[in-house]
């Protein structure tokens, strides 16, 4: 099992910046993909950003490209989302999601729906 905890979620007003942690935890060689993902209530969740754990590999989608970024540091089982320049329409509840098996993911069709195991989330709101 992979336990994952968000953590740097709070209220911004647009233009501004937040980032969000995730700790990752328990058998952590099965977590070979991260990914960010937000959900708004009513709308489908939306794959906002991936790596690929000990490669040079991201994904974002387009929503965010040149405004997010995701990095990680390995030594400390952390993944990072800085997002910057930020909108009202970013206002999600934001998750912290891995796989052990990665193919497609950050580019597959419904790759969101194969994530594995998944944290409870942080809010970011942003105000106008």
């Amino acid at each position: 099992q992979v336990q994952l905890t968000e953590s740097g979620g709070g209220s911004v007003q647009a233009g501004g910046s937040l980032q969000l942690s995730c700790t990752i935890s328990g058998d952590t060689y099965r977590a070979n993909c991260m990914a960010w993902i937000r959900q708004v209530p009513g709308k489908e969740r939306e794959g906002v950003a991936v790596i690929y754990r000990g490669m040079d590999v991201t994904y974002y989608a387009d929503s965010v490209k040149g405004r997010f970024t995701i990095s990680q540091d390995n030594a400390k089982n952390m993944v990072y989302l800085q997002m910057n320049s930020l909108k009202p329409e970013d206002t999600a509840m934001y998750y912290c999601a891995t796989a052990y098996r990665c193919a497609g993911v950050g580019y597959g069709d419904n790759w969101v729906a194969g994530m594995e195991y998944w944290g409870k989330g942080t809010l970011v709101t942003v105000s106008s």
